[in-house]
């Protein structure tokens, strides 16, 4: 029997909770708010499809103890980006929000794999993890796997073929100086930039709109959260089935790409025990200089 709690009632958590239910993801879904009459009426709008679905427990935590034996926390808890704001400059406020919460969870969960998604989900994760101490990997944030979808949309536009068959990650930060590791795109067992018509300002035009993306739509509608959603939904699906899929997720790194102390996007298996090996794969000069500054920004940032 699976369950998955949810920590955050707002658009991202209970859109996550949504995707999870359409996808049968869990036998049990936790929602965890201190706003508990928001969540109380969440519980019952969603309890009012299972004739629909397949059966899914959906509980309103009263009390930390509801989440008790969660195998995939998600932790999207903190205050939302505004239009012309940062994800860094989230930080102190969700720092706080972190430290007074996730401890207690993880006390009655102390097996679950922890899926952060709240902003800046780099250092959060990072500071998460010094936080509870867990074995590696059992913590890591969504990071650029939304970036990575977007890039990879606007590719399959540019190119006319399906992203699915489309591999190319984003890496580095989940935020402003993330890079696209072009070098290593491959289309259908070809590479990107060797493809015929392919020019490499086409490329950098559809990562432009990739880091543009999140802005255009804080602006037009406020905030971003059906496909954060959909992404946290293939990360619990992947740990709940073991399923050993590659994604670019924020972790810890610890020596991998000659970086310490750090957390941030690099190509990950995620498995039962979250991300279970970091892939480490070849960049180019120049992303090898973009990863560093990633980095170097980060690590301005983190508490020492």
């Amino acid at each position: 029997m699976s369950k998955v709690t949810i920590i955050g009632g707002g658009h991202v958590g209970i859109t996550t909770a949504f995707a999870l239910l359409l996808r049968q993801t869990a036998r049990e879904i936790v929602l965890y708010d201190r706003n508990l009459e928001k969540i109380l009426g969440e519980q019952l709008d969603l309890q009012h499809s299972l004739s629909f679905l397949p059966n899914t427990d959906i509980l309103a935590a009263k009390s930390p103890e509801d989440t008790k034996d969660s195998d995939v926390i998600v932790f999207t808890s903190g205050i939302a980006q505004l239009p012309g704001q940062s994800r860094l400059e989230l930080l102190n406020a969700n720092k706080e929000i972190v430290k007074n919460i996730l401890p207690e969870i993880i006390h009655y969960s102390p097996q679950g794999v922890v899926i952060m998604v709240s902003n800046p989900v780099d250092i959060l994760t990072f500071e998460a993890s010094n936080l509870l101490n867990l074995p590696r990997g059992r913590i890591f944030g969504t990071g650029t796997t939304l970036d990575s979808s977007r890039f990879r949309f606007y590719l399959s536009e540019m190119l006319g073929i399906n992203s699915k068959n489309i591999h190319a990650y984003i890496l580095g930060e989940h935020g402003d100086s993330s890079f696209p590791a072009i070098s290593s795109i491959d289309v259908g067992g070809q590479s990107l930039l060797s493809m015929s018509n392919v020019k490499r300002d086409q490329v950098d035009e559809c990562f432009t709109k990739t880091k543009d993306a999140a802005k255009e739509i804080i602006a037009a509608k406020g905030s971003t959260y059906y496909a954060i959603s959909v992404v946290v939904s293939q990360l619990a699906h992947s740990v709940l089935s073991d399923s050993k899929r590659i994604f670019p997720v924020s972790v810890p790194l610890r020596g991998e790409y000659g970086q310490n102390e750090v957390s941030l996007s690099v190509p990950c298996v995620i498995g039962k025990n979250g991300a279970e090996r970091i892939l480490e794969i070849s960049l180019s000069e120049e992303e090898k200089q973009q990863l560093q500054n990633s980095v170097h920004i980060l690590k301005s940032f983190i508490t020492t």
